[in-house]
């Protein structure tokens, strides 16, 4: 479903709404216009969930338009691949973008702009070294000096970009400079670089341009030639606010578009950097990006998270200015609502170990009736065989029991969901030792989970008929990383020193029979245990499971 056609709640009153609301009032703008423009050169992940919910969340508001455009200025990075992968992703999270543009759309409208920037004087070819121009830059403290080629003429630079443009020159070799101010306080703006050579194939123009404009001269003029309104990005670009401000104002008439910064994503036992998510899929540390525990948008969607989920807690954590460090488990804590509350129930035995009820007719099978979902009467009953052999978790029985332990030992009786009560009378061991089997009896007038004496019993466990169930390969997900900061930052271990060694662990589980058609994508509350998601890697011979959040948060405790 479309976030369009999603009810449209009330929300609490954010800043951006409020200069929104600010800028129509006072007649700035007679409309809203929104764009995501994500770099084509990796997969989106949570942040960016974040910053598609504010962008499509504005238009949505104020029933305005947000365009998808992909800033694909730097052809040696970015690939199709990741082009398809992103609109996917958007669509997936419920959204639906006004237009698809890419930047290299306006690559023409850009060259002029340049163009004009050199004929008013703005701008100049410039043959510093990259390690000369860090030097002419100056620092926050001291101010920048001008370049030896900052004050050619206009005629010769229009030669010389044009001859850039030709591949007349090496990369490195040139390139084109705006002239604004080498001794401002801020460093963006001591002649930023717009037009670098390259002379790579690029994904959609191919070898028509051996010159490319940098982010920062594209993204704000193609925001203009677009007709945005309000470019909403994250607080590092509040710096680079006045050189948008300033390629706009020279390159543009009429009306102009207005940044507006908000906080980042930050959010603990993950990673979100494009450079070190690519590290982990090129050193196979995980199973490419869509890996079960990535923080890519697909990684989430494989391991089972629902949309509405994610966009549940873009909501809760809402939009600041002010830098925070958000807990992981508050999106867990997201999800495990959604699912709760829309998840159908099932049994599945992760860990198993036979029960076999000693006083159950041998070759009686009985088929009882059970919900999906207690709170939704149209998910249906699904029919469960139930006879003499069972199994059950190893971790519902104890040899010798635990204080305020309820489950089977010795002597211990409980209930078996929808069937009836045991009591424990035994048990087998195995050549090492190892408990392989549990003896019980049952009580026959107690069919259903109720005694008619009334006695009470102070556990309940669930169970697999072990005569007719099916096989499958579950996949127990965790955090990828054991501390709340993985990145390998200045004064921080590497990542890769963080890796979580309990963040996949691979079973063998037995799952009820209705289990044994389900889907890639569809997602399951397994009873007791936590909610699961059926995987891609699902055969007709080796159904796969990811979970996708254990019923409740036992990470730190682990920890």
């Amino acid at each position: 479903m479309a976030i369009d056609e999603i009810k449209n709640e009330e929300t609490a009153s954010n800043f951006i709404h409020d200069f929104i609301d600010e800028d129509l009032a006072e007649g700035v703008y007679s409309r809203v216009q929104t764009r995501f423009p994500p770099e084509p050169n990796g997969y989106l992940h949570i942040g960016h969930a974040k910053a598609i919910c504010i962008n499509f969340g504005v238009k949505n508001k104020y029933k305005g338009i947000c365009n998808l455009r992909f800033d694909d200025t730097n052809p040696i990075k970015e690939d199709t691949e990741y082009v398809e992968a992103i609109e996917e992703d958007i669509k997936w999270l419920g959204f639906d973008y006004d237009n698809v543009y890419f930047a290299s759309d306006y690559f023409d409208f850009l060259y002029d702009c340049a163009l004009k920037l050199i004929k008013k004087g703005k701008a100049y070819v410039c043959d510093l070294t990259p390690e000369q121009m860090r030097e002419y830059r100056g620092t926050l403290t001291e101010p920048g000096k001008n370049s030896p080629y900052r004050e050619r003429s206009i005629e010769e630079n229009l030669e010389l970009f044009e001859r850039m443009t030709k591949g007349e020159f090496k990369e490195g070799e040139k390139v084109l400079r705006a002239k604004i101010d080498m001794a401002s306080p801020n460093l963006n703006m001591r002649d930023p670089i717009i037009y670098r050579i390259m002379f790579a194939s690029h994904h959609r123009t191919g070898d028509k341009w051996c010159v490319y404009p940098m982010y920062d001269f594209a993204h704000p003029l193609s925001d203009a030639c677009e007709k945005v309104t309000h470019s909403l990005c994250s607080l590092e670009f509040e710096n680079h606010r006045p050189l948008y401000d300033w390629f706009v104002n020279e390159c543009i008439d009429g009306e102009k578009p207005r940044q507006i910064e908000f906080a980042r994503l930050n959010l603990n036992y993950t990673l979100t950097s494009k450079r070190k998510c690519l590290k982990l899929v090129e050193d196979n540390i995980v199973n490419g990006w869509d890996d079960p525990r990535m923080a890519t948008i697909s990684g989430m969607r494989r391991r089972g998270y629902p949309p509405e989920a994610i966009r549940d807690f873009c909501d809760k954590i809402g939009v600041s200015k002010a830098y925070s460090v958000v807990d992981f488990a508050l999106l867990e804590s997201c999800v495990r609502d959604s699912l709760n509350q829309n998840a159908p129930r099932a049994m599945a035995v992760i860990d198993p170990i036979k029960l076999i009820i000693d006083n159950y007719p041998e070759d009686k099978v009985e088929n009882i009736e059970v919900e999906y979902h207690p709170d939704h009467e149209e998910y249906g009953k699904r029919t469960i065989p139930f006879g003499k052999e069972l199994y059950i978790e190893k971790g519902d029985f104890m040899i010798e029991p635990i204080k305020k332990y309820r489950r089977l030992f010795p002597g211990n009786e409980v209930r078996l969901y929808k069937a009836y009560f045991v009591t424990c009378t035994g048990y087998d061991l195995d050549e090492n030792g190892e408990v392989c089997a549990v003896h019980c009896t049952y009580d026959p007038e107690t069919f259903g989970g109720d005694a008619p004496d009334g006695r009470k019993v102070r556990g309940t466990i669930h169970w697999v008929y072990a005569g007719d169930c099916s096989e499958a390969e579950v996949r127990l997900y965790d955090r990828l990383f054991d501390v709340p900061n993985p990145s390998d930052e200045e004064g921080v271990s590497s990542f890769e020193d963080n890796l979580n060694p309990d963040s996949l662990v691979v079973k063998k589980a037995y799952i009820e029979k209705s289990l044994a058609d389900t889907k890639p994508g569809e997602r399951y509350q397994f009873m007791r245990t936590g909610y699961f998601c059926t995987d891609k890697d699902s055969t007709e011979n080796n159904i796969v499971f990811n979970r996708t959040v254990a019923l409740r948060d036992s990470f730190n405790k682990k920890k």
